[in-house]
């Protein structure tokens, strides 16, 4: 047996502890949730402080919010004078200069569809939306990244709010924008502009730290001034990875158009995805997500085009502009539209939906079932809660402990043999898988925190995890944030299971990674919005239906991220594998998952990321966690209430964040941001 290690002894020691408190906590229920006694109304008391300040900025607020919805009022305008097939042209016309012929017979094919399908002039009001909101996010990202640039001192506190602006709930935008702002699309654009910040600024800082000093020396000895030198040097170096801040950000704009709605966003498709989903309309409501999803894809391609370097066919891009402004101004407007028979169609696709549903029920049923009472139910209530005649067919008998914990005990002990790290992982995992995340200690949760965030990130890390920790007990919410934390585990798990599989699979098969790339693109343009529907579709409403929404939208990250580490594993150490007689099983556990580490860790700290952000997307069809603390503040306008909640949300995020960014968990380890 090797001997233990100091870091081995600390977590031996930690899993004793936590074992006396499991085992007491049977006796004192105290010990299973934070006291209630213990909780302090820090809501009331925060909206006590920040409640004049709001009502101080309304003023402000209502100004600006007329200058934000005049160009907006002026955009619309002239969006529904244009007639579509002006419009039309002109998108195609600019998707073929900026990604060629393809991209243009994509352009010509959705917007079309668009139009058959009757969503012509709601799909206008969200393109003015973002046409209105991007440029303010790009402006404000741009000189935000070129002042973390210039000025390293701030890149630090500036690096932090980015983070906190990205793991930040989106609803959580909305609760202090609705006090300053009121009811309307300015609350809705503000918090749009906020959201969509963080790409811009990151890619602004990055692609200006990556100009070569060769330019900047030929620069400088040429005369240059610091204000030429930044704009006639550094920036047009720099501009194709601010195109690509320009494309995320558009991306992230989209993301909120149907959050936007439900502060009193206009007729837009956001609100129609949004009322679709109330009046339970399936049909409408996919159709609508689908123009949702073709103008993301579209905008995404668009940009990304001319993020590139080399542009196509300028002679016909200006000929389909001067076409396009003549037809704009011979043809008349919406008298060109389809009428309402060309959603006829829509309403026919929700008997054949439900036909689907009703069909198919027996198998999603029988999904449901093996997940929730094989994977969900012990997560949350353990194996002590679980373990009853109805869910598993037994009772929690005194030899059916005994037997769980010999079973638990000779795994821990084969497995610490060797390696007495892996043998107390097993344990704490088995103890937990008892218990259940929410059912586990709280003093264990606070011990456990502190001692991996001190271990993986120093005393600052500790102090931001038990600070939120502590926020959670002392507000009431540490069942809520439990909750939280085991669903996005079940999520993550799922999730990574899934999309690590299929990496491999795409790594390993060049016609199976073409046939994941388009799928993968479809699932990350794609508001988060629009994962609830099929969910909602086949499960109705309650936890699973969240389960599977936040599956869906986390499971691209694992899928691209493990196969981008296996295709660019060293291809010296791959070949020594293979002429030392390796199989394919082999090599692909010894030699390339090992080379691949940090890809792959990459990929579960963003599938982490993607489980956290829709955390208050999923808490609409029925979850009981923060999410849904922030949805409810957000309806009572309670501002103190859903900063708490979404600023646990944010911290849990952010410690994830470095705890998995720590290299190989080692103290010290310097985070990275987010790209």
């Amino acid at each position: 047996m090797q001997h233990f290690t100091r870091e081995e002894m600390i977590w031996a020691g930690l899993l004793a502890v936590s074992l006396l408190l499991v085992g007491l906590a049977h006796h004192l229920p105290v010990l299973r949730g934070f006291p209630a006694g213990l909780t302090l109304p820090l809501s009331e008391a925060l909206n006590t402080v920040i409640s004049p300040v709001f009502e101080t900025l309304r003023p402000l607020g209502r100004g600006l919010s007329l200058t934000i919805e005049t160009p907006l009022s002026a955009i619309r305008a002239g969006l529904a004078w244009a007639p579509w097939p002006a419009t039309v042209l002109a998108l195609v016309a600019l998707a073929l200069y900026a990604g060629g012929r393809g991209l243009a017979v994509f352009a010509a094919l959705a917007l079309g569809l668009v139009v058959l399908m009757g969503y012509w002039p709601k799909a206008m009001n969200t393109l003015a939306l973002v046409l209105i909101s991007v440029p303010l996010a790009v402006g404000i990202g741009f000189a935000l990244g070129a002042l973390g640039h210039l000025v390293p001192r701030v890149r630090p506190g500036l690096t932090f709010l980015l983070d906190v602006m990205q793991t930040w709930p989106a609803f959580g935008y909305l609760i202090p924008l609705l006090l300053m702002f009121g009811f309307g699309p300015a609350a809705g654009l503000a918090a749009s502009v906020i959201f969509s910040i963080p790409p811009m600024v990151r890619n602004t800082m990055l692609g200006l730290d990556e100009v070569p000093p060769a330019i900047v020396e030929s620069a400088l000895m040429a005369g240059a001034r610091p204000g030429q030198l930044f704009w006639q040097a550094r920036v047009p170096v720099a501009l194709p990875q601010l195109m690509v801040g320009v494309n995320q950000t558009t991306m992230a704009s989209l993301s909120m158009v149907i959050i936007i709605a439900i502060i009193g966003g206009f007729n837009d498709i956001g609100w129609e995805v949004l009322s679709a989903m109330r009046a339970a309309e399936l049909g409408r409501s996919l159709g609508a997500g689908l123009v949702i999803v073709l103008i993301a894809v579209l905008l995404d391609r668009i940009t990304r085009g001319l993020a590139g370097r080399r542009r196509r066919a300028g002679g016909w891009f200006v000929a389909g502009l001067i076409v396009a402004l003549v037809l704009a101004v011979t043809l008349p407007g919406e008298a060109l539209l389809p009428g309402e028979e060309a959603q006829r169609w829509l309403r026919r696709l929700d008997a054949w939906l439900l036909d689907f549903v009703a069909w198919s029920a027996p198998f999603f049923a029988l999904l449901r079932d093996a997940i929730t009472y094989g994977l969900m139910l012990p997560m949350r209530l353990g194996f002590a809660g679980s373990a009853s005649p109805m869910v598993w067919g037994f009772s929690l008998s005194p030899p059916v402990i005994f037997a769980y914990v010999l079973v638990a005990t000779g795994i821990a002990l084969g497995l610490g043999w060797r390696r007495p790290g892996r043998g107390i992982a097993f344990a704490f995992a088995a103890l937990i898988f008892w218990t259940g995340l929410p059912g586990f200690p709280w003093p264990g949760v606070f011990l456990l925190t502190a001692c991996a965030t001190f271990r993986a990130g120093g005393a600052g890390l500790t102090a931001l995890a038990t600070g939120a920790l502590l926020l959670a007990a002392v507000s009431g919410l540490w069942q809520p944030m439990m909750q939280s934390i085991y669903l996005c585990a079940v999520a993550v798990l799922i999730s990574f299971a899934i999309g690590a599989t299929l990496g491999v699979i795409a790594a390993g098969n060049d016609r199976v990674s073409a046939l994941m790339r388009p799928v993968c693109d479809t699932l990350q343009t794609m508001p988060q919005f629009v994962f609830l529907i099929p969910a909602l579709m086949l499960f109705r409403v309650g936890e699973f239906t969240a389960l599977i929404a936040i599956v869906l939208y986390a499971v691209v990250p694992p899928i691209r991220y493990v196969e981008h580490g296996l295709r660019n594993a060293r291809a010296d150490l791959t070949e020594a594998g293979v002429q030392m007689g390796a199989t394919k099983w082999q090599l692909l556990w010894q030699v390339k998952l090992p080379l691949a580490r940090g890809s792959v860790r990459l990929g579960l700290n963003q599938t982490i990321m993607a489980a956290l952000s829709m955390l208050v997307i999923a808490a609409l069809v029925g979850t009981r966690e923060l999410g849904q603390q922030v949805y409810v503040a957000l309806s009572k306008a309670d501002a103190g209430a859903g900063l708490i909640a979404g600023g646990i949300i944010a911290a849990i995020a952010l410690v994830a964040d470095r705890l998995l960014r720590a290299p190989d968990g080692r103290s010290g380890g310097k985070s990275g941001g987010k790209t």
